[in-house]
């Protein structure tokens, strides 16, 4: 059995660009792209905060240092610059090693450099 298992998530992104005319993708910081383990053309999930949005595109490199989370084509309807998104990818993997598995997770502030890492999410609480 194969089951699918969150890689890695950049955690409350903020969209810097929206482009309608530029080819369908996410351009991504390319160290923000490194420290999660995202490779270029990988398939990503986004998750807009602010509107609830939920939509897959693909990952592409932007500058080094340059804090660009870009969402382009005909997703840049789905985000606006200024919105917080969650950006993942998925994994799928036999158990055992699902339940071996940490995936990589990188928090972000308000100009996208990196706050903290985790392979953990605390428990919540009632």
């Amino acid at each position: 059995m194969q089951l699918t298992m969150l890689k890695c998530k950049l955690h409350r992104a903020r969209v810097t660009h929206a482009e309608l005319d530029y080819d369908g993708s996410c351009a991504i910081d390319s160290r923000l792209l490194d420290l999660a383990g995202l490779l270029e053309f990988e398939q990503i999930q986004i998750y807009n905060i602010n509107n609830g949005e939920r939509f897959t595109t693909y990952a592409i490199r932007a500058e080094a240092g340059s804090g660009i989370i870009s969402v382009n084509g005909a997703a840049a309807h789905k985000a606006r610059v200024g919105d917080r998104v969650i950006i993942c990818a998925y994994s799928a993997m036999d158990e055992g090693a699902a339940r071996a598995f940490k995936p990589r997770l990188v928090y972000c502030d308000d100009t996208n450099r990196v706050v903290r890492t985790a392979n953990t999410i605390p428990v919540q609480a009632a």
